[in-house]
């Protein structure tokens, strides 16, 4: 029974992360937004628009992506989404009470193998990428918010519309996500269930096997 169960809350998580790059491009663009706006004083939810509207240039000139280079779509998520991540609090938020309990090289480890699983996961999504629009919320926050939640929606005629919300904060080196709530359903809060049952069969060692081995098989 837990076997089965693990496999649906990871299964669950990653449709959820699989929606949520369908606007991951969003996420890019909003995560940056601390260091943009104090720069050039701009409106967060206008500064996300402007460069998801980029990346979604992106997409639709590169010849490699549109034929299907998985690479090419590595390199683009890893260049250009991943970096607005606070993957260390991502990580620890998705291990939950157990991860003051690991080593520090147990959390290096824990937070290298979610970062490459979050990498295969946003590449394969990015991929179905078929131009959905994505509608950016106005921003919602005080002025001295070092916490705040950047609303996003993705249309695409024939669907109902997927309301994507990125939790970001606010960092000495700019904005990063630390969240992606994907209808109502978070992704941290998915991955914290799955992981848990893993720490309880095999421990903390369990855990990293366990995502090392899922690494291996989506690479492979």
């Amino acid at each position: 029974m837990k076997r089965n169960t693990r496999q649906y809350t990871y299964a669950a998580a990653r449709a959820a992360g699989a929606m949520a790059l369908v606007a991951i491009i969003a996420c890019a663009s909003g995560a940056a937004f601390a260091a943009a706006v104090s720069a050039q004083d701009v409106a967060p939810d206008v500064q996300v628009k402007t460069i998801a509207d980029e990346i979604i240039g992106i997409i639709k000139q590169n010849k490699d992506i549109n034929a299907g280079n998985q690479k090419k779509m590595n390199e683009l998520v890893d260049a250009k989404v991943l970096p607005h991540f606070n993957f260390s609090h991502m990580t620890a938020l998705a291990v939950g009470p157990n991860w003051p309990k690991a080593s520090a090289e147990q959390q290096k480890a824990l937070t290298g193998e979610f970062r490459m699983l979050l990498v295969r996961t946003y590449s394969s999504a990015l991929s179905t990428y078929k131009n959905q629009v994505i509608e950016v919320k106005p921003l919602r926050a005080a002025a001295g918010d070092t916490d705040v939640t950047v609303r996003t929606q993705v249309k695409q005629p024939g669907t109902a519309p997927i309301n994507i919300d990125y939790g970001m904060e606010k960092t000495p080196g700019g904005g990063l996500v630390y969240d992606v709530v994907v209808g109502g359903v978070s992704l941290v809060t998915n991955y914290r269930e799955s992981f848990s049952a893993e720490i309880r069969d095999g421990g903390v060692d369990g855990l990293i096997k366990s995502l090392a081995s899922k690494n291996h098989s989506l690479e492979t």
